[in-house]
């Protein structure tokens, strides 16, 4: 029979609501999940209400990078995805636009230094957390991932491109003021 120990370390447990972030990364972790999109609320706002009931699943992976240093950094890598129900800016009728976000986050010590090492990084950066809340981070990036204008690769319905209406009476064009100015002159010499 193996021997049990009380003293012994405990695999530490890591919730995405409230994620120790350099815990997380020391212990190299990893989360996955899966919800709906009902549960993003802006997420949900994008798409009008529909599809509440589709599927939004994620994985994020901890690591120390530099880790022989006296400040390794903590790296965070997230991958989540999603089919949301946008408006065809076309047609405006629902298109299904797949989302995916497959991204890299190095976490600072606080505001002044993200700000300060911002424009100098290629990556990320977000400022450490005992309680880092992970769902908002996926849909604060599922957010940025949105299509500015989303299109239907082919429309279902052919698309009237015309602006003007059939039973609209077009009112004969205005003489050009120069033309007149020119019949007036050419009466008076």
């Amino acid at each position: 029979m193996g021997r049990f120990s009380y003293t012994a370390r405990m695999p530490k447990e890591f919730h995405a609501h409230a994620l120790d972030v350099k815990a997380f990364a020391e212990a190299g972790a990893d989360l996955a999940g899966a919800g709906t999109l009902g549960s993003f609320e802006r997420l949900m706002a994008e798409t009008e209400g529909r599809g509440a009931d589709l599927p939004l699943t994620w994985s994020a992976r901890g690591e120390l990078r530099n880790a022989g240093h006296v400040q390794p950094d903590v790296w965070l890598h997230l991958q989540a995805h999603a089919v949301l129900h946008l408006t065809c800016q076309r047609c405006l009728a629902p298109v299904q636009v797949p989302l995916t976000i497959d991204r890299d986050f190095r976490f600072v010590a606080d505001e002044a230094t993200a700000e300060a090492q911002d424009d100098a990084s290629e990556e990320d950066l977000l400022v450490i957390s005992r309680s880092f809340a992970l769902p908002a981070l996926i849909e604060d990036e599922f957010l940025m991932e949105l299509p500015l204008v989303p299109l239907h690769e082919t429309c279902p319905q052919p698309v009237k491109l015309s602006v003007a209406d059939p039973d609209f009476e077009v009112e004969s064009p205005q003489e050009n003021p120069f033309a007149v100015l020119a019949r007036l002159k050419g009466r008076a010499g």
